[in-house]
């Protein structure tokens, strides 16, 4: 297991991990850095539609590691037992979250990711209906803007995420950024499990 510690003081600089196929862990720290800018943040016409259709019920670390085994559910994933193990540990000690979207009483989607000052960092997503991913993402972003978080960080830029205005900055600038927001005194709950 990674110790938290040691996840927390790479996140503070610019470094996550990431299991490779052999089980190996490794550490990146992309240049170009991929980030979802929290002012620009852009709301697709499916993903309005969603909304306005309300079908979803958001909740905050109910199923922390449910999403993170579902995001694991992929041909090829970077989510190793390793990977789950230290990040339900980190998520234990208060640093990791998920924002989940629940359907009739079941978790259809969802993602989590690591907070640390006013900076989060989104690891990774999943649905099981239709649009529970994106809904959760703007939940997500709305947390965030309404407790004075200032960055977003997504790793790396797809196409999925290019449509809700992810971006990518230098790896300089986003050390920037990171600096700024790391020590910024917000948290993303209060209690545990709020809502």
């Amino acid at each position: 297991m990674i110790p938290v510690e040691l996840l927390l003081h790479a996140y503070r600089h610019a470094v996550f991990p990431m299991a490779m196929e052999n089980g190996e862990i490794a550490w990146f720290s992309p240049d170009p850095r991929a980030i979802i800018p929290l002012d620009t943040f852009h709301v697709p016409h499916g993903l309005k539609r969603a909304l306005k259709r309300g079908r979803f019920e958001i909740r905050i670390n109910t199923a922390f590691e449910a999403v993170m085994q579902a995001c694991a559910l992929r041909e090829e994933t970077w989510i190793s037992d390793v990977i789950v193990a230290s990040y339900v540990n980190l998520h234990l000690e208060g640093h990791a979250h998920s924002v989940e979207a629940w359907l009739d009483g079941k978790l259809a989607g969802g993602l989590y990711g690591v907070a640390i000052g006013g900076a989060f960092f989104g690891e990774s997503m999943f649905h099981e209906v239709t649009d529970a991913s994106k809904v959760a993402l703007h939940a997500l972003v709305e947390r965030l803007r309404h407790r004075n978080f200032t960055l977003l960080d997504t790793q790396w830029l797809t196409p999925h995420l290019v449509t809700f205005g992810a971006t990518e900055i230098p790896r300089l600038e986003y050390q920037r950024q990171l600096g700024r927001s790391v020590d910024k005194p917000c948290q993303f709950v209060d209690l545990p499990n709020d809502s």
